[in-house]
Protein backbone atom coordinates (compact mmCIF):
# COMPACT_ATOMS: atom_id res chain seq x y z
CA UNK A 1 0.00 0.00 0.00
CA UNK A 2 1.30 3.41 -0.91
CA UNK A 3 0.73 6.21 1.54
CA UNK A 4 0.19 9.66 0.10
CA UNK A 5 0.59 13.10 1.59
CA UNK A 6 -3.12 13.08 2.42
CA UNK A 7 -2.55 10.04 4.60
CA UNK A 8 0.46 11.69 6.18
CA UNK A 9 -1.49 14.85 6.99
CA UNK A 10 -4.34 12.82 8.45
CA UNK A 11 -2.00 10.76 10.64
CA UNK A 12 -0.13 13.85 11.83
CA UNK A 13 -3.37 15.71 12.57
CA UNK A 14 -4.73 12.82 14.63
CA UNK A 15 -1.41 12.56 16.49
CA UNK A 16 -1.41 16.27 17.32
CA UNK A 17 -5.06 16.11 18.38
CA UNK A 18 -4.34 13.15 20.70
CA UNK A 19 -1.37 14.90 22.28
CA UNK A 20 -3.23 18.17 22.84
CA UNK A 21 -6.46 16.65 24.12
CA UNK A 22 -4.90 13.98 26.33
CA UNK A 23 -2.25 16.31 27.72
CA UNK A 24 -5.10 18.58 28.81
CA UNK A 25 -6.96 15.58 30.20
CA UNK A 26 -3.86 14.48 32.11
CA UNK A 27 -3.45 17.98 33.55
CA UNK A 28 -7.08 17.99 34.71
CA UNK A 29 -6.66 14.51 36.16
CA UNK A 30 -3.57 15.66 38.07
CA UNK A 31 -5.44 18.68 39.44
CA UNK A 32 -8.25 16.36 40.52
CA UNK A 33 -5.74 14.06 42.25
CA UNK A 34 -4.00 16.88 44.13
CA UNK A 35 -7.23 18.75 44.87
CA UNK A 36 -10.05 18.02 47.25
CA UNK A 37 -11.91 15.54 45.05
CA UNK A 38 -12.59 12.17 46.61
CA UNK A 39 -12.38 9.43 44.00
CA UNK A 40 -11.59 5.72 44.13
CA UNK A 41 -8.07 4.70 43.15
CA UNK A 42 -9.50 2.68 40.26
CA UNK A 43 -10.79 5.88 38.69
CA UNK A 44 -7.29 7.31 38.52
CA UNK A 45 -5.71 4.05 37.38
CA UNK A 46 -8.22 3.65 34.54
CA UNK A 47 -7.79 7.22 33.36
CA UNK A 48 -4.00 7.13 33.54
CA UNK A 49 -4.09 3.97 31.40
CA UNK A 50 -6.29 5.84 28.89
CA UNK A 51 -3.83 8.73 28.76
CA UNK A 52 -0.82 6.44 28.29
CA UNK A 53 -2.51 4.37 25.57
CA UNK A 54 -3.68 7.42 23.64
CA UNK A 55 -0.31 9.14 23.85
CA UNK A 56 1.29 5.91 22.59
CA UNK A 57 -1.16 5.90 19.68
CA UNK A 58 -0.19 9.52 19.00
CA UNK A 59 3.50 8.58 18.85
CA UNK A 60 2.83 5.65 16.50
CA UNK A 61 0.64 7.74 14.19
CA UNK A 62 3.08 10.63 14.31
CA UNK A 63 5.98 8.41 13.27
CA UNK A 64 3.88 6.81 10.54
CA UNK A 65 2.78 10.24 9.34
CA UNK A 66 6.34 11.53 9.21
CA UNK A 67 7.49 8.44 7.35
CA UNK A 68 4.65 8.78 4.83
CA UNK A 69 5.42 12.49 4.41
CA UNK A 70 9.10 11.79 3.71
CA UNK A 71 8.33 8.97 1.29
CA UNK A 72 5.78 11.11 -0.55
CA UNK A 73 8.34 13.91 -0.78
CA UNK A 74 11.02 11.54 -2.06
CA UNK A 75 8.56 10.05 -4.57
CA UNK A 76 7.62 13.50 -5.83
CA UNK A 77 11.30 14.40 -6.27
CA UNK A 78 11.89 11.18 -8.22
CA UNK A 79 8.89 11.93 -10.45
CA UNK A 80 10.27 15.37 -11.28
CA UNK A 81 13.71 13.91 -12.04
CA UNK A 82 12.20 11.22 -14.27
CA UNK A 83 10.26 13.79 -16.32
CA UNK A 84 13.40 15.73 -17.27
Amino acid sequence: MTLTRRHAVLFLAIAVWNVVSYANFARNLWESWTGDEERAAGYYVAHVVLVVVNLTIAVVLGRLGLKAWREASAGAAEDVSARR
